[in-house]
């Protein structure tokens, strides 16, 4: 019997649904939130909560500031090595250098022995507490004349289990983060199928290779054929979890959303063209590895938007790839610069 074959439209009406897109979530507080989306990219500390309001029925900054400044939530090193908001529970599974990091790692390290300098910075952040990267270095410079110290302080962020400590900012970090070491227990071995569940149950339907560019991690595909029990598989090599939402392709759902910076809508599958045209993407991607903030329309990104205010006044630029809905858009770009810079007296979209 011939494997089904999933359109773009269903992969993106099943996708926006897991993400909390396709309608905003009305039953989950900000901890159960990440969960879903299994975390947010959080290389700045202010898209996170961007990412949260465009998901979330009600959603204030104090909330996920609460959740982090209790231990409810972490930011730390995550998938692909870069930075994430997790649920703290989430924390273990989702911890453990990606192997491309490692590789990454090796190819800038050269004959760097990494193992003594995860010792010796270990050893510091446990004799005197949290530090910046930028007081850590110098230190390790010291006890390792010769070597790299911007390498060893790369080895040290992440393959050391690190958490970012959260301050009194607006945003909860300020300029010069300061990482501690986790109280977290690890597990003994990683729980890559688990790891496979989490990423369809906010992903899926999706690929091996999808999975593998979200996560940073290589060998996933042994994993899922030892799944294959529990997972149903399209044509395309697609696979998702048995009992996961696949709404038909005219599902209705909100006619904008607006994402962050870096949102992992954009970057969690290798063919990401269930959310972006092929022909969109170096409009969002700069040469510098930014991924610019966008909104879609009709569940597709439409165009890159940023804000700058000013003590009276927000105002919101908007760079659309073609037409687009003018009052729908100019409306949710108004609640969004309402949530960014609530002391504003006025709010422009242009």
């Amino acid at each position: 019997m011939a494997e089904r074959v999933l359109t773009l439209r269903e992969l993106n009406r099943a996708t926006l649904a897991r993400q909390g897109l396709l309608e905003r979530w009305d039953d989950a507080d900000a901890v159960e939130a990440l969960r879903r989306v299994a975390g947010l990219q959080a290389q700045e500390p202010r898209p996170p909560f961007i990412g949260l309001w465009t998901r979330m029925e009600t959603f204030t900054a104090e909330e996920l500031l609460g959740a982090l400044r209790s231990g409810a939530a972490v930011r730390a090193p995550l998938m692909r090595g870069t930075l994430h908001i997790v649920a703290a529970e989430d924390w273990p599974l989702f911890f453990g250098p990606p192997d491309r990091t490692r590789n990454v790692l090796g190819e800038r390290s050269r004959d760097l022995d990494p193992e003594p300098v995860l010792a010796a910075a270990e050893a510091l952040l446990r004799e005197r507490g949290p530090m910046s990267m930028n007081d850590l270095r110098p230190l390790l410079a010291e006890r390792f004349p010769g070597e790299d110290e911007r390498v060893m302080g790369y080895a040290a962020r992440l393959l050391l289990p690190l958490v970012m400590v959260p301050t009194d900012d607006r945003w909860g970090y300020g300029r010069d983060p300061v990482f501690g070491l986790s109280d977290l227990a690890l597990p003994r071995k990683r729980d890559d199928a688990e790891l496979v569940r989490r990423y369809l149950a906010a992903f899926g339907p999706a690929t091996v290779e999808d999975m593998q560019t979200w996560s940073g991690r290589q060998g996933l595909r042994a994993v899922v054929e030892a799944m294959a029990d529990e997972l149903v598989s399209f044509a395309g090599g697609l696979v998702d979890l048995s009992g996961a939402p696949r709404p038909p392709e005219d599902a209705p759902g909100r006619d904008v959303v607006f994402l962050p910076d870096f949102d992992n809508l954009l970057l969690a599958h290798k063919d990401r063209r269930r959310v972006i045209a092929d022909e969109h993407r170096p409009l969002v991607a700069t040469k510098n590895l930014r991924i610019k903030a966008t909104f879609l329309v009709d569940g597709v990104v439409a165009g890159t938007w940023s804000i700058k205010a000013t003590k009276t006044k927000a105002t919101v630029t908007l760079e659309p790839f073609g037409k687009i809905p003018r009052a729908a858009v100019r409306e949710e770009a108004t609640a969004l610069a309402r949530f960014l810079e609530p002391d504003a007296k006025a709010v422009s979209v242009t």
